[in-house]
C-alpha cells in the first residue's frame, strides 16, 4: 500500500482567483497566492505563491509576475499550467526524478462555460493529472460547511471570493438556481486604490489596498467594535512627494458601497428565482456566507437587514470551499451528481 500510494497521489484542489489551496489526505498542504514569476525571456518559472507575490509590483524588466486567473477563470493558460505544477511540486519536493499518477478535483465558479471548463481539465493534465474531476465551487461550499447538500431541503451560500460571487440554492445533491457574479474581492481592492487616488490624491499598489481592506474594510458605516485607522504612506500624485494618510473604516465603507450593493442585488435575484418550497427553507436555516469577502466587517449584518434572513458566516470561510472539494475527493467512488468528468 506504501509503494502505491507513492506512486499515485490524490489531491482537492481549490483554484481560486487569489489563493489555491490544496488538500492531501484530509490535510491542508498548500495555501498560497495564485501568482507566479516567470523570466520574461525564457518563460522560465522563477518564483511561485507567497515568493512571487512579494515580488509582485517590484519587478525588474527581466521578471514579470502574474495572475493566471481573473475572474474565477483561466486568463493565462501557460501560467496556469506552471502554476499547477508548481504547486503540486510544493507537496512533495524531493521526488524529483518520479512524478506520482495524479488524481485531482478541481472546484470552478457555477457559471463557467464549456471553453473555461475544459481550460481548467486541459491546464490539469498538461501538469500530468491522469483523472481530473471537477466540483462547482458553492457545491464545495456547502459540503466544507457541513450542510447535507443530498437532502431535500434548501440550502443558499453566498461565496464571495477573489474574482467571483457565486450565489446558489443547493437541494438534493444538485444546484437548483444559481447566480454567478464578477463583482468579488478583487474588486473591493480596485474600489479602494481608486478612492486613494480620488480623494487623498495618494498612489497604492494592489497590495496596499488588499492591506488597507483587510485591516479597516467594513460594509457598515456604523459598527460596534470599529477598528483604528490605518496609516497609509505613499507618493502625492500631484508631487511625488511622500505623504502618509490616516485612512478609517468609514470611509472605506463608503468606497465600498457600489460593489456591496450590486453583491446584495445578486443575492435577491438569486432569491427571485427561488421555488417557493426551497424558499421557505432558506428562510428557516438562513443564508450562509464563505470565501474571503465573508470577513468584510459588519457584511453579515447588513445583508442580514436588508433582506431579512440571517446570514451566518462559516466557521472556516477561508477553506470551506477546499474542505467541501476534499470530502468530494473522498466519496467520488459513491457516483456523486455533482462531481463533473
Amino acid at each position: 500500500m506504501g509503494l502505491f500510494s507513492f506512486m499515485s497521489q490524490e489531491l482537492a484542489m481549490d483554484l481560486g482567483t487569489a489563493n489555491t489551496i490544496i488538500i492531501h489526505n484530509d490535510k491542508i498542504v498548500v495555501d498560497e497566492p495564485s501568482i507566479v514569476a516567470l523570466d520574461r525571456h525564457t518563460d522560465k518559472l522563477i518564483a511561485i505563491g507567497h515568493k512571487a507575490r512579494q515580488m509582485h509590483g517590484k519587478t525588474h524588466d527581466n521578471i514579470y509576475t502574474i495572475r493566471p486567473l481573473r475572474d474565477g477563470v483561466i486568463a493565462d493558460f501557460n501560467a496556469a499550467e506552471k502554476m499547477i505544477r508548481g504547486m503540486v511540486k510544493l507537496i512533495n519536493p524531493q521526488s524529483r526524478f518520479f512524478t506520482p499518477s495524479l488524481t485531482m478535483v478541481i472546484c470552478v465558479p457555477s457559471g463557467s462555460t464549456e471553453v473555461e471548463l475544459r481550460a481548467v481539465r486541459d491546464s490539469a493534465e498538461h501538469a500530468d493529472c491522469r483523472e481530473v474531476y471537477m466540483i462547482y465551487e458553492p457545491m464545495a461550499a456547502a459540503i466544507g460547511i457541513g450542510i447535507d447538500v443530498e437532502a431535500p431541503q434548501g440550502n443558499m451560500i453566498v461565496d464571495i471570493g477573489g474574482g467571483t460571487t457565486e450565489i446558489a440554492v443547493i437541494s438534493l445533491g444538485g444546484i437548483v438556481t444559481n447566480k454567478s457574479i464578477r463583482i468579488a474581492g478583487d474588486d473591493l481592492t480596485s474600489d479602494i486604490m481608486e478612492y486613494m487616488r480620488r480623494q487623498h490624491n495618494i498612489k497604492v499598489g494592489e497590495r496596499t489596498a488588499e492591506e488597507i481592506k483587510i485591516r479597516v474594510g467594513s460594509a457598515l458605516p456604523e459598527l460596534e467594535c470599529p477598528p483604528d485607522d490605518f496609516i497609509v504612506q505613499g507618493p502625492n500624485q500631484m508631487t511625488a512627494l511622500p505623504i502618509e494618510v490616516p485612512v478609517s473604516y468609514q470611509e472605506i465603507s463608503h468606497s465600498l458601497e457600489k460593489s456591496v450593493s450590486k453583491i446584495e442585488t445578486a443575492v435577491l435575484s438569486a432569491l427571485e428565482q427561488t421555488p417557493p418550497e426551497l424558499y421557505a427553507d432558506i428562510v428557516n436555516n438562513g443564508i450562509y456566507l464563505t470565501g474571503g469577502g465573508a470577513l468584510l466587517r459588519g457584511l453579515d449584518k447588513r445583508l442580514t437587514d436588508k433582506i431579512n434572513i440571517p446570514f451566518h458566516i462559516a466557521e472556516n470561510p477561508l477553506h470551506s470551499v477546499a474542505i467541501g472539494t476534499g470530502i468530494a475527493l473522498k466519496n467520488r467512488h459513491r457516483g456523486l451528481p455533482y462531481l463533473l468528468r
